[in-house]
């Protein structure tokens, strides 16, 4: 009974051991290939249990998350052939898992750093067009993006698609960072000298312009306030002449007065006038001649 019971616990685990070798699980987080003696069977397996014959396939797993690898610092020529020391890292994931084991043999270590050199040489490209002040001053993220067009073609040769590249730190080596920067300032102060040449430019043009149009509104108006006082001068013309007209002598001891008022009573004043003078002509008679 005992040697029957441990042919069936053999038996029992020989099964399990088979059946355990004959399936496997694909997480939705990873890819899954199933090799025949090396040779890639499928590469597009859903998520879920899934069969394989055993120890003729077996099945080999990458992961299907966003990969991070940092790069050491490393120097690059500018245009001038003067070195920038760059720091930068790459975000890359699998997209073709066939491919890229095919490329790579599915080693994560081989396809980093073969992607690494890729966008190595694409910075070199980038930098080789530019000057160190135009790799200082320009937007970093207008240069990788430039890389990155030629970098992913040649990513997608080993199945795998480059997310992100970006430059953590930029520094210029000691020898050219005091004359990057001199020339730098130079630039600067060349453009502000031209902004305030243009601004004292404009200032000078808009003052030129309130001064012509002030002096076109002083024209204008003093031409007006000559039109209104010709016109009053010659309304107020016409009245004096019509009241001349209905009674001259009124209008001649009217005048008489007003000149008095204004003439008299003044401290200081003197006149020097012949006893004749026709000026007091109405204080000298004591009864106006228009009651005779």
């Amino acid at each position: 009974m005992n040697g029957k019971a441990s042919v069936l616990l053999v038996a029992l685990a020989l099964l399990v051991a088979l059946v355990s070798a004959s399936v496997f699980t694909v997480d939705e987080r990873e890819y899954a290939i199933k090799l025949r003696f090396g040779e890639i069977l499928k590469d597009d397996f859903e998520p879920g249990l899934h069969f394989k014959v055993p120890f003729v396939h077996n099945v080999v797993k990458y992961d299907d998350r966003i990969l991070t690898r940092n790069n050491p610092t490393e120097e690059f020529l500018t245009l001038e052939k003067k070195n920038l020391k760059v720091d930068f890292y790459v975000k890359w994931r699998i997209t073709d898992p066939g491919q890229y084991y095919q490329a790579v043999g599915g080693d994560e270590l081989i396809a980093t750093n073969r992607l690494i050199e890729i966008i190595k040489d694409g910075i070199r490209a980038e930098f080789a067009k530019r000057t160190v002040q135009q790799v200082v001053t320009a937007d970093r993220r207008e240069i990788m993006d430039d890389m990155m067009v030629s970098a992913g073609q040649t990513a997608r040769e080993l199945g795998i698609e480059v997310v992100d590249v970006r430059v953590k730190r930029l520094d210029l080596p000691d020898e050219v960072s005091d004359s990057v920067f001199n020339r730098m300032r130079q630039e600067r102060a060349r453009v502000a000298a031209q902004l305030r040449a243009e601004g004292a430019e404009m200032a000078e043009r808009i003052r030129s312009e309130a001064d012509r149009d002030r002096t076109i509104i002083l024209a204008e108006a003093y031409k007006d306030s000559e039109q209104i006082r010709g016109a009053g001068d010659a309304e107020a013309a016409d009245v004096y002449a019509k009241a001349h007209e209905r009674d001259p002598e009124f209008y001649a001891f009217y005048r008489s007065l007003q000149a008095y008022r204004r003439s008299l009573g003044a401290e200081g004043d003197i006149f020097v006038l012949g006893p004749e003078s026709d000026f007091f002509r109405y204080m000298k008679e004591s009864t106006p001649a228009v009651g005779e």
